[in-house]
């Protein structure tokens, strides 16, 4: 419906309508969660099999025993299938533990106390550390910024990824942006690839601080919804070309391939990042669980069947993408006041409202017994200045459950909408 077309009179009609199913709503006393991008339990299951990949009667392969110390890097079975995964040279590659977000909050407090390849700890340098934050983007990259005392600037995103006009100015007027947060293919939450244009701007860029880094989080790399999902280039290729190999540290995981808490977490970096890399990681551990990491190379096997799984995956997850875009185009597809992605891969869909409704939303979405992610969560310090942006998660949710909470949302926007245009 195209809600800003209606009479006044129409849309008071209108308002009392959608308050009357709110309020059937909350007499149900719900409790239904869209908060985060959590598999569900039937994603999960395709993944016990890695329970039984190992047993009493495993031969593990010869050399270094891998139920012992050693192999502080990971298994090579695991290496060499990241790295036909991901198409870079085996010694690229480090394993690390269940999460990819301990990797890089452990890359970035390294550099904050010993510095980047040999320079000056950041934490020793005069002024304030900054980064640049690409908005909507991923909360729990700028809780790091904001634990470690780090200021973020914010950046717009469009179609093809960051604003690279915005980007390439600031990094090559300052000395203290120190990096910038990339997710790469299915941005969390506005499901944006980045084009090959903008990885080759960001290969090639001047920038001011000899130590800048691109922490590029390609944790959704093989997260497809549909078989037409655009591809992503090669950005260790084209950093090649520019001699800037060093500018990027990549990072992924199993997280939503195998188990959520239980997978395996992947640093990909240059042959001179990765000698810094092992050094620093050999001053906190010995080794991560490499016995767990033989069972993930036995059950995923190769990059094709990794994508044979994540194919599994998409049919599950495709339903419940479809049922919450087509309520929106159903709901507000005649509306400019309510936008949102359409994405081919990852977990979010984004939403954008009308401009001083997303906190309002939230809560009374909360009232109502949905939890749906805070508002401001997609942007630095939770200051999202038009309170317009929302993500939302349709993964976790059984199809019936998201049915329900998709009607909700969906009333709960409407009214946000009609009394935006009331006042």
């Amino acid at each position: 419906m195209k809600y800003e077309s209606l009479t006044a009179e129409s849309l008071k009609k209108e308002l009392t309508a959608e308050k009357k199913r709110y309020d059937a709503f909350v007499k149900e006393k719900l409790s239904l969660d869209m908060s985060r991008g959590k598999p569900a339990a039937d994603q999960l299951d395709l993944a016990m099999p890695l329970l039984s990949a190992l047993n009493e009667n495993t031969k593990f392969p010869k050399g270094p025993d891998y139920r012992n110390y050693g192999l502080s890097d990971g298994i090579p079975e695991l290496k060499e299938l990241f790295s036909e995964l991901f198409d870079v040279p085996q010694e690229y590659v480090y394993i690390g533990g269940n999460s990819s977000l301990n990797l890089m909050y452990d890359m970035i407090s390294d550099a904050m106390l010993t510095g980047v390849l040999g320079g000056t700890p950041w934490t020793k340098l005069e002024g304030k550390v900054k980064f640049i934050c690409p908005v909507p983007g991923y909360d729990r990259h700028f809780n790091i910024c904001e634990k470690l005392g780090i200021e973020m600037i914010s950046v717009p995103m469009n179609e093809n990824g960051p604003d690279m006009d915005i980007v390439e100015e600031l990094v090559a007027s300052d000395p203290m942006i120190k990096a910038i947060w990339c997710v790469p293919r299915f941005s969390n939450p506005s499901g944006i690839v980045y084009s090959e244009e903008t990885l080759r701007r960001l290969a090639k860029m001047k920038v001011a601080a000899p130590d800048f880094r691109i922490y590029y989080d390609n944790s959704y790399f093989v997260h497809e919804l549909y078989e037409d999902a655009p591809a992503l280039a090669n950005i260790f290729d084209i950093a090649k070309e520019f001699g800037t190999e060093d500018r990027i540290y990549m990072f992924s995981s199993t997280s939503k391939i195998t188990f959520a808490g239980g997978g395996v977490s992947v640093l990909i970096a240059s042959p001179k990042n990765m000698a810094s890399v092992k050094e620093k990681m050999g001053w906190k551990t010995i080794g991560f669980n490499k016995v767990w990491q033989y069972a993930h190379a036995l059950f995923l096997g190769s990059a094709n069947n990794v994508k044979a799984i994540m194919k599994e995956q998409a049919s599950r997850i495709r339903p419940k993408f479809d049922l919450v875009l087509n309520a929106l185009k159903e709901s507000f597809g005649d509306s400019d006041l309510v936008t949102w992605n359409e994405p081919k891969g990852g977990y979010f869909i984004c939403l954008k409202c009308p401009s001083g409704t997303a906190k309002k939303i939230w809560a009374t979405c909360k009232k109502a017994g949905l939890t749906i992610t805070p508002a401001g969560a997609s942007h630095p310090l939770h200051m999202d200045d038009s309170d317009s942006y929302l993500r939302i998660a349709p993964t976790y949710p059984s199809l019936e459950e998201l049915g329900k909470a998709t009607e909700i949302l969906m009333t709960v926007i409407k009214m946000a909408v009609i009394e935006s245009l009331l006042k």
